[in-house]
Order: C-alpha cells, then sequence, then structure tokens
C-alpha cells in the first residue's frame, strides 16, 4: 500500500473504466475521468483529515499497481467504508482480502472505529465473498449513488473474534 497522489489519475481512469471493474462500480457514469479526478481528490482529502483514506496497491515484486483499497466514510450516510477494487487480471488471487483485513484491522486496532461497512453491486459474487471471509454480514440492500448496493457491516468484537478464528 502506498498513499495516493494526482499522479495516478491516468491509472486510476485506466483501472475503473475497463468495463469488467466499472459495471461493479457505479457504471460509466461514476467512473469517467471528471468523476474520478473529485474522487482521487477525496481519497487524498480523507488521507490527511481521517490519517486513513484510499490507498493504491502496490504488488511487491513488480511495483505495478493493481488496485486500490482504503477506508473512507460514505458520502451518503458517514459511516467508514471498507472498500477494495483490483484489476481484473489479480482477481481471485487473495489480494482483495488481505487488503481489507488489512484496513479492518487498522480502523478496529489503530483508529478506534466501533463499525465498519462495506458495500457492493449485488451480482458482485467476489466482493460479498471478500466481506463474509473478513467477518462481515450482510444488512440491507439500498442505493448507493443512485445504484442498488448491498450494505455489509462488522463491529470491533465481531472482526476480533473472527480473526482468532483465522489463526491471522
Amino acid at each position: 500500500m502506498r498513499s495516493m497522489t494526482r499522479d495516478d489519475l491516468p491509472w486510476l481512469i485506466e483501472l475503473r473504466t475497463a468495463p469488467e471493474v466499472s459495471r461493479y462500480m457505479g457504471g460509466s457514469e461514476m467512473q469517467n475521468a471528471e468523476a474520478l479526478d473529485k474522487r482521487i481528490d477525496r481519497y487524498i482529502d480523507a488521507g490527511e483529515r481521517f490519517g486513513f483514506g484510499v490507498g493504491a496497491l502496490v504488488l511487491k515484486e513488480t511495483g505495478e499497481l493493481i488496485g486500490t483499497a482504503g477506508l473512507i466514510p460514505l458520502e451518503t450516510t458517514g459511516e467508514i467504508e471498507v472498500g477494495y477494487s483490483l484489476a481484473q487480471h489479480f482477481w481471485g488471487m487473495g489480494f482483495g482480502f488481505e487488503a481489507a483485513m488489512g484496513w479492518l484491522d487498522f480502523g478496529f486496532e489503530h483508529s478506534g472505529l466501533e463499525r465498519i461497512v462495506a458495500i457492493a453491486h449485488p451480482d458482485n459474487i467476489g466482493s460479498r465473498r471478500i466481506m463474509e471471509k473478513c467477518g462481515m454480514s450482510y444488512q440491507y440492500t439500498a442505493a448507493h449513488y443512485g445504484h442498488e448496493c448491498v450494505f455489509y457491516v462488522v463491529s470491533r468484537e465481531d472482526f476480533r473474534r473472527h480473526r482468532e478464528t483465522l489463526s491471522l
């Protein structure tokens, strides 16, 4: 992980406008250059304001940017969300789970959060599996950015108990 910078904007646009990724991230109206320009500013601002935000996932062996992950307040509710997105050729390799678990641990153990949420497109089975593998539970389905999303949640205590079962 590393902090996002304005220099990451072209890469973020490439990642998020890929059809296989954008279909789960709000579609083309949410994944265009103008929207992503605002989004990267939000990621950077969150890091400065809260001590956490969304950063770039970098493959250690090659330095290649492979996705994003972090904690950020949801615009619709203000709750803290753990989020992650990966380039499609890195799906199913465990990077999303590893990043989500790391950020959940950081949020609960270092930032003092009591509850963290996650959202996903209802058809994004891979993301839903990551949430469940991290100990999160489905709560409800509601609109977010004008699209239906499933909302998952985990409390600090539930996460601690779940993490113990994983022997992490």
